[in-house]
């Protein structure tokens, strides 16, 4: 006959008064902190759908005041809108591609103690960060190649975030033991097919921080096509948007309530632009957020 186990209930540890003051403080500080971050998207969010004299006259400072989506309408109905989402999109998913493939070519081969004159290699990049030749050098040597007006441009001078490297550098020298390269030389794997086969599939964290960061930057610039670029077709969304300000800011001669309602709805189409050029931000960064936690972590222990 099976005999009978008890099971004791669970006990809760009980917390001392100290601790609970110091959690009723913690828990406060966070939610202080909660609502100053919440709060400015709230409100550009809800600027964005309410009406023009509502935004102007400051009667918005949480929810919607007079739904209305006429600063959106305004947006999508410029034609140089949707070019200018096509040309951001293709920049960030190339510009994305050819820096995560860069980054990963100059990162693992400075992470391997057998790589000959890695140390010299690093000194150079890292130098990188502290010293640049400057705007105009820069522009002579982007012009000298051939790749002012193109889409090249926008590709190629920024490839490359140094940061990157030294993190990607440091999760390759943390994640992937000389052992298992040795036992890959032993099955006869060379140095790409042990890269691709092996190197890659365990550095998904470390690649999924690098699309992030570089998507992110790709998609946010708009200096460089401010200075490389001069045809309206190549534009990002960025520099598109920025036009849509000026235009709309831009002061003639009109008749005073046209100005006033010009006035009001340049302040409006601020607040939408901002949605409109944040929102596939937004929309990519749930599902990269668990790799992105975990790859930075690795990728920071300094190796």
């Amino acid at each position: 006959m099976a005999s009978a186990v008890s099971v004791r209930p669970k006990q809760k540890i009980r917390e001392s008064a100290s601790d609970r003051i110091f959690m009723f403080f913690v828990y406060a500080i966070l939610s202080i902190i909660i609502v100053l971050v919440l709060y400015p998207l709230v409100y550009i969010l809800s600027s964005s759908i309410s009406s023009p004299l509502a935004v102007t006259s400051g009667r918005v400072w949480l929810w919607p005041v007079d739904i209305s989506f006429k600063g959106f309408a305004t947006i999508f109905k410029t034609p140089q809108i949707m070019t200018g989402y096509a040309n951001s999109l293709f920049y960030t998913a190339a510009g994305t591609m050819i820096s995560v493939i860069l980054t990963i070519m100059l990162a693992y081969p400075l992470s391997r103690k057998t790589f000959y004159g890695r140390s010299f290699i690093l000194i150079m990049v890292t130098f990188t960060m502290l010293f640049s030749g400057g705007l105009i050098p820069t522009y002579l040597v982007v012009k000298e190649l051939g790749m002012i007006d193109t889409r090249w441009a926008l590709l190629i001078p920024n490839a490359i975030w140094v940061w990157q490297v030294i993190i990607a550098r440091s999760f390759f020298q943390a994640t992937i033991p000389n052992e298992l390269i040795e036992a890959g030389e032993l099955d006869g794997c060379s140095d790409w097919k042990f890269l691709t086969s092996v190197v890659l599939p365990l550095s998904k964290p470390i690649i999924a921080v690098l699309v992030l960061m570089y998507a992110v930057g790709q998609w946010n610039a708009y200096f460089d096509a401010l200075i490389y670029l001069k045809s309206d077709k190549l534009y990002p969304l960025q520099i598109v948007l920025r036009s849509i300000i000026i235009q709309n800011n831009s002061n003639g001669v009109m008749d005073p309530s046209i100005q006033v309602e010009r006035a009001q709805l340049a302040e409006l189409l601020k607040y939408s632009l901002i949605v409109v050029a944040t929102l596939p931000v937004l929309i990519i960064y749930p599902f990269v957020q668990r790799f992105f936690v975990q790859g930075m972590l690795v990728g920071s222990v300094k190796g």
